[in-house]
């Protein structure tokens, strides 16, 4: 087959997947040879009931079925690594106890690697829709996250090439700016998910101007995706410009209106980077929930120059699992704002800390909750007239595709000109 032109992909830029796309290939090659050397094994439950659903209803069957059959729009695969339904619900079993490992051309989502040909074509457009797979995939995913928040998750914390110790992997994620012990076989982590979920230290990303309320800051570190302004209480998301929609986005929430010609600040997380969120505002919490949704569907507006680029990042925050914490903003120029926390295919368990909820006071920069495996995009939504200016070097893409890190806790926003007069 002849591969189609690649395009920017958000897994791959964020080292979710390998930017190579021979790296990833290699990895689904060996891992389903792992699971052939197996032979017939047993299947764990949770696989055993997928494979029931998807066997029981024909539509869903059909599907399943034409995805695997089908070649995937926009990814260039140069050969096919699935032939059935059997083969795929065998390479899912497999990594059900296996956690990610460092490499700048390794698999860090296992799962997204196995599933992505088949979240590519028109078939996986409509089989990961559907509200039965995705409570399914929820089952599977929360089965595999009790394993990598078990201590036996702990054997990739280790110093080999593919080790979360090694000296590539220490500078890519700068170790030593995270709490940890440096003599312990696995740093004083309990699990991978312990890991992954990891504190800086107090000093290390300081809250800007922590005393001018007027100063909004970044909620996440994370890589700068779409500002936009204007933004209308519902459109048609799922369009080839990818333009938000308030309501679908914050659920139906009853805030909803006062949004309506306000702005969205969407960033998303890479593979190495810190996975807890913070305050971007002084404020009480109103609301905080998690709202359920999709795990691995994927925009196919634009056809196939855009099946899982970074542009379905503003399809995934309307449809995806994600969690939405509104807060009453001290400074009465900002007022209600919205954090938007999104679960990207595995990254989908978003885990609000126990103390946010309605009436609870937020310092800026105080922590509100976390990614349970890594770190997916998130957005922040702000009333018409709340933002001045957002910071230099805050461009997003595509009009800076190599738009820079935004440390989180670090200046994003100002506030109008009535916020920093006081009222």
């Amino acid at each position: 087959m002849t591969p189609p032109s690649p395009e920017i992909d958000v897994k791959r830029r964020a080292g979710w997947l390998p930017q190579d796309q021979d790296a990833l290939e290699a990895w689904l090659a060996g891992h389903r040879e792992r699971v052939e050397s197996h032979g017939e094994r047993q299947l764990h439950p949770v696989v055993q009931e997928f494979a029931q659903l998807i066997d029981g209803d024909p539509v869903l069957r059909m599907y399943a079925e034409r995805m695997i059959a089908e070649v995937p729009s926009g990814k260039p695969y140069s050969k096919r690594h699935l032939q059935s339904v059997d083969q795929l619900l065998r390479l899912i079993d497999e990594v059900l106890t296996v956690a990610p490992e460092f490499g700048e051309e390794h698999v860090t989502l296992p799962l997204a690697a196995i599933l992505d040909w088949t979240t590519g074509t028109r078939s996986g457009f409509a089989f990961y829709r559907d509200s039965r797979v995705n409570a399914m995939l929820k089952k599977l995913l929360t089965v595999w996250c009790e394993f990598l928040s078990s201590p036996a998750s702990l054997y990739v914390l280790n110093d080999s090439d593919t080790g979360w110790m090694s000296q590539a992997a220490r500078r890519a994620i700068g170790i030593e700016q995270y709490r940890h012990d440096p003599a312990d076989p696995h740093w004083g982590f309990t699990s991978w998910n312990d890991f992954f979920t990891r504190r800086f230290h107090q000093k290390a990303r300081p809250v800007a101007e922590p005393d001018d309320d007027a100063v909004i800051v970044s909620a996440c570190e994370s890589t700068p995706y779409s500002i936009k302004t204007g933004v209308q209480r519902r459109d048609r998301f799922w369009l080839k410009s990818q333009p938000y929609s308030l309501e679908d986005m914050l659920a139906g929430d009853e805030s909803v209106d006062q949004f309506v010609g306000g702005t969205v600040y969407q960033a998303f997380l890479s593979a190495t980077n810190y996975h807890r969120w913070h305050a971007p505002v002084a404020g009480t919490i109103v609301r905080a929930f998690v709202q359920d949704g999709t795990y691995y569907s994927e925009a196919d507006s634009e056809g196939p120059a855009a099946v899982e680029p970074t542009n379905s990042q503003g399809y995934l925050a309307h449809v995806a699992t994600r969690s939405i914490i509104l807060i009453d903003a001290d400074d009465p120029a900002i007022g209600l704002v919205a954090v938007v926390l999104v679960g990207m295919v595995e990254v989908s368990s978003c885990v609000i800390a126990p103390p946010v909820t309605a009436g609870y006071h937020v310092a800026k920069g105080d922590e509100l909750g976390h990614f349970q495996f890594g770190g997916s995009t998130h957005c922040l939504i702000f009333r018409p007239g709340a933002i001045a200016d957002f910071s230099l070097g805050v461009l997003p893409q595509p009009e800076n595709p190599d738009a820079p890190l935004v440390l989180v806790r670090s200046k994003l926003a100002t506030a109008t000109a009535t916020s920093r007069a006081g009222g």
